[in-house]
């Protein structure tokens, strides 16, 4: 039996708040199918963002509440500090832990849609940082569903639509201004047969709703490395055959490889300024001793404090010059749009 496609899942990181405003507001006020909508905001954000797309939509736009019924011509904003899950025909608030370092994260959403709807589903990654939504895109494809994607030339944040195109085979590219016309055209449509999903999809989408990852389960679904969490400092496992490549640990964080290269990132900072400022500190002490040392007569010792200081402060230059470059790239990376 097939049926239409009438769900669309869309996430969004850096810079798509401009592009959603767009998007909906090119949608017309019969539109055929729901819309539910992932960003990455922050855990403490007063959830402004579907009251402002509310002003820019023919539909109606609503905050993500608990068990809302999921229906065709409405839109559902991810709630801050919970996945926005599809489950049984109504919306799920998952307290899973974060993936890809965000709660709401866009794998989550379009991975319960994929287990849900199947090739009825449309799946639409939109600009942003890292690599957050191709796995979840890889997932609704694999499930009979449509991909698409905001053209990367076209994005404020290339790398997340960037990452689904090296991931998926999607079905469609395009600017802000035919996202819209694209969702349109392939909305409501007849969708084709079912594919029967995989235990470790719904192990992952269960994950997300809150369920608790025992190390059995984990086995089942990936394999132990030498790497650790950055936020719990478990032992990270590889899934197995995913794509792009991603880790999870025991607690069930989850991460890409490039999301856990970047949550690590701010622990480098950190230990970088810690190890600049104890050698600086290091400098000034063995300084002193030479120059005590020195006006003590006993000239030997004072040349080898001054050399050893020397060294020192050849180290804390290094520090200082990687400090200095770790604090201009996170500049330019900025913080993820709320």
């Amino acid at each position: 039996m097939t049926g239409r496609r009438d769900v669309v899942a869309i996430g969004g990181s850096f810079g798509s708040s401009a592009v959603l405003r767009r998007l909906l507001g090119g949608l017309p006020p019969d539109f055929p199918a729901a819309v539910l909508i992932a960003t990455h905001v922050p855990g403490n954000s007063p959830g402004y963002l579907a009251e402002a797309l509310a002003g820019h939509s023919a539909l109606p736009v609503r905050q993500a509440v608990d068990g809302q019924p999921i229906r065709p011509g409405h839109v559902i904003v991810a709630s801050p500090d919970r996945h926005l899950l599809a489950m049984d025909g109504a919306i799920a608030l998952g307290t899973g832990p974060r993936e890809n370092m965000a709660r709401p994260a866009i794998d989550p959403l379009f991975r319960s849609v994929a287990l849900s709807y199947g090739p009825r589903a449309i799946g639409l990654v939109l600009t942003g940082l890292l690599n957050d939504g191709a796995s979840g895109l890889h997932a609704i494809k694999a499930a009979g569903g449509v991909a698409m994607v905001q053209h990367p030339l076209d994005a404020e944040a290339d790398e997340m639509p960037r990452a689904a195109l090296e991931t998926v085979e999607v079905d469609a590219v395009g600017r802000a201004e035919e996202l819209a016309g694209m969702l349109a055209a392939v909305a409501g449509t007849l969708a084709g047969p079912r594919v029967p999903p995989s235990p470790d999809l719904e192990l992952e989408v269960a994950i997300a709703a809150g369920r608790r990852l025992g190390s059995d389960q984990l086995r089942t679904l990936a394999n132990p490395s030498p790497l650790s969490c950055p936020h719990c400092h478990g032992v990270l496992s590889e899934m197995k055959g995913t794509r792009p490549l991603r880790y999870r640990c025991q607690i069930g964080h989850a991460f890409t490889a490039e999301a856990a290269i970047a949550s690590q990132e701010a622990g480098v900072g950190d230990a970088l300024r810690i190890a600049m400022r104890m050698m600086e500190e290091r400098v000034e002490l063995v300084t002193r001793m030479a120059r005590d040392a020195r006006e003590n007569g006993r000239k030997a010792v004072a040349e080898l404090y001054e050399a050893r200081a020397a060294e020192y402060a050849g180290y804390a230059a290094t520090l200082r010059r990687a400090a200095t470059q770790d604090l201009r790239m996170a500049r330019r990376a900025g913080e993820p749009e709320v």
